[in-house]
């Protein structure tokens, strides 16, 4: 887990006691029935596929890839290289998890994967979507193991726009992994010998693909992310983490070969997409009323993205403004298909066709849009239990993805309660980013401690700081409320 940045005094987070830590997390979920462990027989038939992998002929452990994670991971689906070419392009190598050279459809593993998922991420565990024996040993692309892998090559011309991509099975061998504070410090001071290559390729490459996003229209929200993280003596705390370059780099890398992929399934009509629809007029328009009342210049000219890409989280009015604009930001799903493609096959806040293909240990879409890939850059046909199980993956992808989404926000609010049950009647400093006016409440963003909770009041100033007294911290009901008792 990330080093806290204690926004309590150290006795506050010492008052929480490992195993109440413990118990509690535990207590959240069996309420939302989170699956923990594996069945016997799916125990039983993940070991035998550990040792037992489908490893392909195709040998490409000359690949110097390294993989980029943060600290501690253990499930590591995805290795990256980097080359540049005489013409000033990149060939990027991205070597994915193979999940199919140990599962195979309808075995015990399978079934149960088909029952979580996702993965399940909690700040004490993860509820995995396969068992641990593959999914952070035999499957996963651990430094200095031969793996089985999908290994996509997807060719960049000198602006970093894809010239052509395709996807074989090979046999890999990951050198190094990395965190994301390690590769970005080695991008930021080289040592004696420079930075790694690759690394010093992907602050080439990512820039160009944040540029090519920009000009399709693309738009990425840059907020600071509210995270759980655990203390030195067991407790938890809650802390707002800021995202590292790099992270935003490799994160172009694997949209990068999501759009690749999704573009070879519609060409061919079959596969699942990514979805998400446009924004409506109505959220636009209301978008503009909260930009009059922040007092944020919004020129005619200045399309959507590009008021987005001027706010900075760190200033109150623009926090509220980006708040705001996570309206625009759902309605995400899948859309499976075969024979013909669905009308809403885009992703609009990518402003491109896109896919999951980049986590399949930790996503069951994953497994199954590679396999279509994988068969359309072979000309094979796509395989019949891949196609037999695509028209249900996105009724299970949904239903996993609001479970894990309620776990984590049942984790934080509780967490929240937790630090603040001995505060009650305290005055904090926060920031209101949303209001309802209707019902006299809004929502407020507290920096320290990093909690988002429910404000009561009438005329709440939107994306003002005021000054805010803590009326309820209940853990029993994972509650925090404040009132307004002055703006400053």
């Amino acid at each position: 887990m990330p080093s806290p940045r204690l926004g309590l005094p150290r006795a506050v987070l010492q008052a929480m006691d490992p195993a109440d830590v413990t118990r509690g997390l535990a207590r959240i979920r069996a309420e939302l029935e989170v699956p923990e462990k594996f069945p016997a027989d799916v125990l039983a038939a993940a070991e035998a596929a550990a040792a037992a992998p489908r490893l392909p002929e195709l040998d490409r452990t000359d690949l110097e890839l390294l993989t980029i994670d943060p600290p501690g991971s253990k499930d590591l689906d995805q290795a990256l290289h980097i080359a540049a070419r005489p013409d000033g392009g990149f060939t990027v190598s991205y070597a994915i998890a193979d999940v199919a050279a140990f599962v195979t459809a309808g075995d015990p593993v399978d079934r149960e994967a088909h029952r979580r998922g996702e993965t399940f991420y909690g700040p004490d565990q993860r509820s995995a979507l396969h068992p641990p024996v593959l999914s952070e040993g035999a499957a996963s692309l651990l430094p200095g193991e031969l793996r089985p892998a999908l290994l996509w090559t997807v060719r960049l011309d000198a602006r970093g726009q894809t010239t052509d991509a395709d996807v074989v099975r090979a046999r890999v061998r990951s050198r190094e992994q990395l965190t994301y504070e390690q590769a970005q410090d080695d991008i930021d001071h080289p040592g004696p010998d420079g930075t790694r290559p690759t690394l010093a390729l992907l602050a080439q490459v990512g820039p160009l693909r944040e540029q090519r996003e920009r000009e399709r229209g693309g738009v990425s929200l840059q907020i600071p992310e509210q995270e759980v993280v655990t203390t030195s003596g067991g407790g938890l705390d809650l802390t707002y983490r800021a995202l590292l370059p790099v992270e935003g780099w490799n994160a172009q890398v694997s949209l990068l070969t999501g759009m690749a992929a999704a573009h070879l399934m519609i060409y061919a009509r079959v596969g699942i997409v990514r979805t998400m629809p446009p924004a409506t007029n109505a959220s636009l328009r209301r978008l503009h009323a909260v930009a009059r009342a922040l007092g944020i210049r919004w020129p005619a000219e200045l399309d959507y993205p590009e008021l987005v890409r001027s706010l900075d989280a760190s200033r109150p009015a623009d926090a509220a403004m980006l708040d705001a604009c996570t309206v625009l930001f759902r309605g995400a799903g899948y859309a499976a298909f075969d024979g013909s493609v669905p009308e809403l096959a885009e992703h609009a806040a990518l402003a491109s066709d896109y896919s999951h293909v980049t986590a399949p240990l930790r996503r069951l879409v994953d497994r199954y849009a590679g396999e279509v890939c994988l068969a359309l850059c072979a000309g094979t046909p796509v395989p019949e239990w891949v196609l037999q199980a695509l028209p249900d993956l996105p009724a299970t992808m949904a239903r996993a993805d609001q479970a894990a989404h309620r776990y984590e926000r049942a984790v934080v609010d509780w967490v929240e309660a937790c630090l603040l049950q001995h505060r009650v009647g305290e005055v904090f400093t926060g920031t209101v980013v949303e209001v309802d006016p209707e019902h006299h409440r809004g929502t407020v963003v507290v920096r320290q401690p990093a909690v988002e909770a429910r404000v009561s009041g009438d005329g709440l100033p939107l994306g003002h700081e005021v000054q805010l007294r803590l009326t309820q911290a209940d853990p029993a009901e994972a509650r925090v409320t404040f009132e307004v008792a002055g703006v400053s």
